[in-house]
């Protein structure tokens, strides 16, 4: 049965939403939340997908440019990566703080303070991490680094992308390169390059492939890639994420080291660690200023510890549901020689909830989806003085945020746009017990 092919449609669009797409109605009522336009914009849009209430598209065309418009350093590849590339970083930096405001507003919350959206104004070049797929450019008969299309399931060959420190895109093209000569390497057998670097400079490299007879490459290939470390891994074709099945190579140095808050961390390529490290370092910062280190702290969701590890003090207790991120945090206390003061639980934060104790300061920094209910209920029943609240979804904060706050107020909040040209935003609040 052929696919039904979807119209384009000539709309002005209104506002940017939660998401990061900006929304319009069309003439049925219906609204339709698009990418690659901006507010007051005249526009045609391709719809990608149409559903009963609603519908999602791309900008095919603009007729009336936004004064707020500017031209994407990744003009094909933009909306693959940073679909914020089309805002002028001022712009970015009010609508991220009005997308915080509408967040707690939905529930009935007024932020005590101005937002503030803190920024480096570093807009290009942060990302210390990278996952390339692969592309076969019938045109040239050649394999190409690629990204998937936003909307849709078809990719769009590219050299790199502006969002990557330099370093990680010359890696990824000297990858490429040695594939290219390897004339019975085609995309079909490839699954994903991921491309990591550290603040020194220093590059690790694995590449994700579908069959686990893949052919090795020589020590003189693998240097011709002027990468620090470098893993072959059969990842299973039946996941469409790059899972680790069995590492069928490995060589130089495959962990990476950085420092944050004067403490070093040593994680693998394909472990948990922040993307923008000068950014989150002002957030710890931040954090930190409302920690009594007198008090034990509990950082729940706490990846491989780089918050109860740099700002935590002296006795800390870190949950982490993921068991790669857990060892990559066993490995830290013990470099860092502090197993008799630091807790490490394998365990969701929901399943540790003896931990959450009144004389505790409570640090939790979840996944998109927000504090689990339980957890939530036990600090409502403990009632611990302080709770230290870092959120990459203000939507779900907020939610959480309007649960607790029959006893808990904002005392602080800060918002940080870690992920610059993109709609991503983190968001910092701290609540303190009420006074009776």
């Amino acid at each position: 049965m052929k696919k039904k092919t979807l119209p384009i449609v000539n709309i002005k669009l209104d506002k940017v939403v939660g998401g990061g797409q900006t929304l319009g109605t069309l003439e049925n009522g219906k609204k339709i939340f698009v990418w690659g336009g901006l507010p007051n914009e005249i526009v045609n849009v391709q719809v990608t997908k149409k559903k009963s209430k609603m519908l999602e598209g791309v900008v095919t065309e603009v007729f009336t440019p936004s004064k707020d418009r500017v031209t994407p350093k990744d003009e094909e590849s933009y909306l693959s990566t940073s679909p914020w590339q089309i805002i002028n970083f001022e712009s970015e930096q009010n609508y991220k703080a009005a997308l915080i405001e509408e967040a707690f507003e939905l529930h009935n919350i007024v932020l005590p303070e101005k937002i503030e959206v803190y920024s480096d104004n570093n807009q290009y070049g942060y990302r210390n991490k990278v996952e390339f797929s692969w592309y076969w450019n019938k045109a040239t008969e050649q394999l190409d680094l690629a990204f998937f299309r936003r909307g849709t399931h078809g990719k769009i060959p590219v050299e790199g992308t502006s969002l990557a420190d330099p370093v990680i895109n010359k890696a990824a093209i000297n990858m490429r390169n040695l594939l290219r000569k390897k004339p019975d390497v085609r995309a079909f057998m490839l699954k994903t390059l991921l491309v990591r670097c550290d603040q020194a400079g220093d590059v690790a490299m694995q590449l994700y492939v579908k069959e686990p007879e893949f052919i090795k490459f020589t020590d003189k290939e693998i240097e011709s890639l002027k990468v620090n470390g470098f893993e072959l891994i059969f990842s299973n074709p039946k996941s469409p994420a790059s899972v680790i099945t069995k590492r069928l190579q490995s060589w130089g140095t495959t962990n990476l080291t950085d420092t944050i808050m004067s403490i070093p961390f040593t994680y693998a390529v394909e472990g948990f660690f922040q993307i923008n490290v000068p950014i989150y370092e002002q957030a710890l910062k931040d954090m930190k200023k409302w920690i009594n280190t007198d008090k034990p702290v509990v950082d729940l969701y706490s990846g491989v510890g780089t918050i109860g590890l740099t700002i935590g003090g002296e006795y800390v207790t870190l949950v982490e549901i993921n068991e790669h991120a857990v060892v990559e945090m066993k490995r830290n206390i013990k470099a860092l020689e502090r197993e008799k003061a630091v807790k490490a639980i394998l365990a969701p934060s929901e399943s540790a909830l003896e931990h959450i104790k009144k004389d505790s300061t409570i640090i939790v920094d979840p996944p998109r989806a927000g504090l689990h209910k339980d957890v939530i209920n036990k600090l409502l029943e403990t009632t611990p003085e302080r709770i230290i609240y870092l959120s990459c979804n203000p939507v779900t904060q907020a939610r959480d945020v309007a649960y607790l706050a029959d006893k808990y107020g904002i005392k602080y909040h800060r918002g940080y746009n870690f992920f610059p040209r993109t709609p991503h935003i983190e968001h910092l609040v701290i609540l303190d017990i009420k006074k009776i």
